[in-house]
């Protein structure tokens, strides 16, 4: 483990976290888009995260003192985005829309503001306790070093 180790780990859960702002902003924005790319209606993205190194047998084996490859606690990494394909689209009778089916219906996007929004808080939240923590490290590498004079 290396001094920068802390700083590496806060780096990335602050990467993963401005990831998740930006898929947010991006569901918002999209809120009333009725035909994307594929010609059909957008579909709210969610961002997947998992440990860097996130088996249990290394974390057993950091504790145990036994050797392993890597160190346990390395960060956080973004797997995927993927397509919200569980949630309905929302069905909206409106006739007059060019993009109404046979029976006049409209197909929205299955994104929520309220649930987007308070996806946001939480990301905005995770990401100012990393900023903190990551302010902390740096205040105590600045004391170590000034130890030194």
């Amino acid at each position: 483990m290396t001094i920068f180790h802390s700083m590496n780990t806060t780096a990335s859960a602050l990467t993963a976290q401005r990831l998740r702002m930006d898929v947010i902003s991006s569901n918002m924005a999209n809120v009333d888009s009725t035909r994307g790319v594929n010609g059909e209606p957008y579909r709210r993205k969610m961002v997947v995260l998992q440990p860097k190194e996130g088996t249990f047998s290394s974390f057993l084996n950091k504790a145990m003192g036994t050797k392993q490859n890597g160190s346990a606690g390395s960060g956080v990494k973004v797997t995927k985005i993927i397509d919200d394909k569980e949630s309905p689209l929302k069905m909206v009778f409106d006739p007059e829309h060019p993009d109404a089916d046979g029976n006049g219906y409209v197909a929205y996007p299955n994104v929520d503001p309220l649930r987007e929004m308070v996806d946001l808080i939480s990301a905005t939240r995770s990401y100012e306790a990393n900023v903190t923590v990551f302010n902390a490290s740096k205040g105590m590498m600045m004391k170590a070093l000034e130890i030194g004079k």
